[in-house]
């Protein structure tokens, strides 16, 4: 089968350094260099259309644009590109959230995929007005989950749930297609619901064994239920042609990681309620030496940002091969990012993708409706 490969759209500002934010991480305006406008985050989504990346993530929260507004307008920039939008159960109502997604597919011609965030943070709930604890968060996104499915399905759905309750809900015009769920956390109470309800499970770039040990939960759990979901994963990249160069830009962004800043930022991840976030910081116990956690995977970018914390670093065949590395896991798509985002997607898809493509791995997902044209020059010099 071939792998999928998504990109990510920085809404929250993007840098040539790493810009960080989220999961109660100190976000300050230095180092956002380039506002999220729509005509900058547009550049992006075309670069990744163009280059063949199937969708793009967009995240939510306090600290970042909002992500339903921001991709509907980029959408209109996009002709194929799909949009892994994050969203919140709890402060829409289900019966509104599946009336947006079908609006969505309809106006995009069927680009919506769902990226269910719960919430692992309370004091940022809190300020949105919701004050359910962590557990009765995620009882919530079962009942939200439960209802946005079946009213998909055409069902009338009447439910009195312990946290949501809708009577006669019902939607008149149906999504084509019905969006993906993507949804990722790492405690009980969520591998619970990813068993129960997603299509996707997503989790974040930890080491191959734990990312096995995860799986491998996911797996068994969801079969008791009769499903079989897919997994993704969740990375930075920083490829170039060689590996010294690829090592030489992480040690460039970890020269620009002001140690007050570090500081402030592990000190506020470090009361984040998210099981996902305390794995992160256990990767690099706030040092900043020893990053390089398994082969090609450093740790450094959650020194100074929330979520989403590692890196896969090398040259483009290195890179490739811890791809294929958790493929063999069960990986098979994967959700990636890089500073500048604009340019680390060109050096991601004409580095690394034709070596997947060459192994038939990947291919790109318009190629059957393009016309062959002539070869074009690699971005930066590419090596194989």
């Amino acid at each position: 089968m071939s792998l999928t490969f998504h990109w990510f759209l920085p809404t929250n500002g993007d840098s040539r350094h790493v810009v960080g934010g989220g999961h109660g991480a100190a976000v300050t305006a230095s180092g956002r260099d380039r506002p999220p406008t729509v005509g900058y985050l547009g550049q992006i989504a075309r670069a990744a259309e163009q280059l063949g990346f199937v969708g793009a993530l967009t995240p939510t929260g306090a600290w970042c644009e909002d992500a339903w507004l921001t991709t509907a307008m980029i959408s209109q920039h996009t002709e194929r590109l799909k949009f892994l939008v994050a969203f919140r159960p709890g402060f829409v109502s289900p019966t509104l959230a599946a009336q947006m997604a079908s609006t969505y597919q309809r106006q995009t011609g069927g680009r919506l995929l769902l990226n269910i965030v719960t919430g692992g943070e309370g004091a940022e709930q809190r300020a949105y007005g919701d004050f359910l604890d962590k557990d009765a968060r995620y009882a919530r996104t079962g009942e939200f989950l439960h209802v946005v499915r079946g009213l998909w399905e055409g069902k009338t759905v009447d439910l009195a749930g312990e946290r949501l309750s809708v009577e006669g809900a019902r939607l008149t015009r149906l999504p084509e297609p019905v969006p993906e769920i993507y949804f990722g956390g790492s405690s009980p109470a969520a591998l619970d619901v990813a068993a129960r309800h997603v299509d996707v499970y997503l989790t974040w770039g930890e080491p191959p064994t734990q990312v096995a040990e995860k799986i491998a939960r996911v797996r068994e759990s969801a079969a008791e239920h009769g499903r079989s979901p897919r997994f993704g994963i969740r990375l930075h990249v920083i490829n170039r042609d060689t590996s010294d160069e690829a090592w030489a830009e992480a040690r460039r962004l970890l020269d620009g990681f002001d140690p007050a800043t570090v500081a402030a930022v592990q000190e506020g991840l470090g009361h984040s309620e998210s099981e996902g976030q305390r794995r992160m910081l256990a990767l690099h116990g706030g040092r900043r030496d020893g990053l390089e956690i398994h082969p090609n995977l450093w740790a450094g970018i959650g020194l100074v940002r929330g979520g989403a914390g590692t890196a896969l670093v090398g040259s483009h065949q290195e890179v490739a091969d811890r791809i294929l590395e958790y493929h063999a896991l069960g990986i098979e798509e994967f959700v990636l990012s890089g500073y500048p985002h604009l340019e680390a997607a060109y050096w991601f898809g004409e580095g690394v993708l034709p070596l997947l493509e060459r192994r038939g791995l990947w291919h790109h997902p318009s190629r059957a409706d393009r016309q062959p044209t002539a070869p074009q020059v690699p971005f930066a010099g590419a090596r194989s």
